[in-house]
């Protein structure tokens, strides 16, 4: 501020007097960006409200119906549900296993998210309260909840071109579910990212029980049906008799930018590693196996051994001739002389306890008949970001009399 000295040469007598300046104090600069983020606060403000008026509405108009348009993310930044969704590129492993069946890789893909470990249920009370990870996250820490499992899903298929939608609802087995629904030519098919399962719409071996709103990178859909099993749904979610959507059609308000990377960048298991704890397991499975029979003796059939190990490679990627010729020929040579009882079990590896109890709940090792044999066979199929895929085959034999 400036300010000059000024004599005055008004006479004495002068009643009033008066001056007028003008001082520079600086300047204040707005950037247009700052204004254009200020805009699109605004307008993401104005949609989290709308979320939660029609979440409201939707709830009031079917209360036992699941609807979620909100969440916060990893910032604890409130968000809508919308923004995690985006196409991703899967681990080029998989991409490469089947390079002329489109079908197969989709399937497999499904088996990579179903073997990501799952997060313990938490109460659905806090539906849009809950804290969601980005894909990538759920990938590098190898855990996800159901929600970030369809959201993974979804988004692989969504790199292939798929028509792909996250669906909220209810399972028979599993309570509250999130499925991810495809829409083919003339069908839609109904993809469980728990187990890797898909089901076509009218399948009855399908355990979702019901089905409750829709959403993708564009918008939220709540079921308005009266019936909504999933065979008497009507899966045309532009028809606004059928489904009730958050955001009205031809929406002028600023697109928020997806929370999810530009791509996933994965990393190779250790093969060494996996091999050392497939060893461990399978010492650790022997050594309960007598420890659960303390009045018996535990002998093991190697010829049956060596059967099985070279069968459960051969399961992880579903190969029809699972088994070679001569290996074949080898377990039916097995046959001629024992009666044989197992099967194999399958799960993601978490701890080796898991493995443990899945085991004993088999109820294999409580044969009683002294002369019993037994076979036991541990696989461990490594994927990328050191997600495993644990097989365990357990068999009794009894020789023929």
């Amino acid at each position: 501020m400036m300010i000059e000295k000024h004599e005055d040469h008004c006479l004495e007598s002068c009643s009033n007097h008066s001056y007028m300046k003008k001082n520079w104090l600086g300047s204040i600069m707005f950037p247009f960006s700052a204004l254009l983020q200020q805009s699109e606060f605004s307008d993401q403000m104005d949609v989290l409200h709308r979320a939660e008026i029609f979440k409201k509405n939707c709830k009031t108009a079917f209360p036992n119906r699941r609807i979620i348009t909100t969440v916060f993310n990893d910032e604890g930044i409130q968000i809508l549900v919308t923004r995690y969704i985006k196409a991703l590129n899967p681990p080029q492993q998989l991409l490469d296993i089947f390079l002329h069946d489109s079908n197969a890789t989709l399937d497999l893909i499904a088996r990579f998210v179903s073997l990501i470990p799952f997060m313990p249920d938490t109460s659905d009370e806090n539906d849009g309260l809950d804290i969601w990870m980005t894909s990538e996250r759920c990938i590098n820490l190898a855990i996800g909840n159901r929600e970030e499992h369809a959201i993974l899903l979804c988004n692989f298929f969504l790199y292939f071109g798929k028509e792909a939608l996250v669906l909220l609802g209810t399972s028979v087995l599993e309570g509250h579910v999130a499925y991810v629904l495809t829409q083919e030519i003339d069908e839609y098919l109904l993809w469980n990212p728990s187990t890797g399962q898909c089901h076509k719409q009218l399948d009855p071996f399908c355990t979702l029980q019901s089905v409750d709103c829709l959403f993708n990178d564009k918008n939220v859909w709540f079921n308005i049906q009266h019936n909504n099993t999933p065979m008497a749904v009507h899966f045309d979610y532009s028809k606004e008799i059928f489904w009730r959507q958050l955001l009205p059609k031809n929406f002028q308000g600023t697109k928020a930018q997806s929370v999810q990377p530009e791509e996933l960048i994965y990393s190779d298991t250790n093969k060494n590693m996996v091999e050392d704890l497939r060893n461990r397991i399978e010492r650790t499975l022997k050594c309960k196996m007598m420890e659960w029979r303390p009045k018996y003796p535990t002998r093991w059939n190697r010829q049956c051994i060596s059967i099985l190990r070279q069968i459960l490679p051969k399961l992880e990627l579903g190969t029809g001739s699972f088994v070679a010729s001569e290996k074949e020929s080898e377990f039916e040579r097995l046959l001629q002389f024992y009666w044989v009882t197992g099967f194999p079990i399958q799960m993601p590896y978490t701890d080796t306890q898991s493995i443990i109890d899945a085991v004993y709940q088999t109820g294999i090792h409580s044969s009683e008949f002294p002369q019993t044999e037994f076979a036991l066979a541990v696989y461990i199929h490594p994927y990328p970001n050191n997600i495993l895929s644990v097989w365990v085959y357990l068999a009794s034999l009894a020789r023929h009399q």
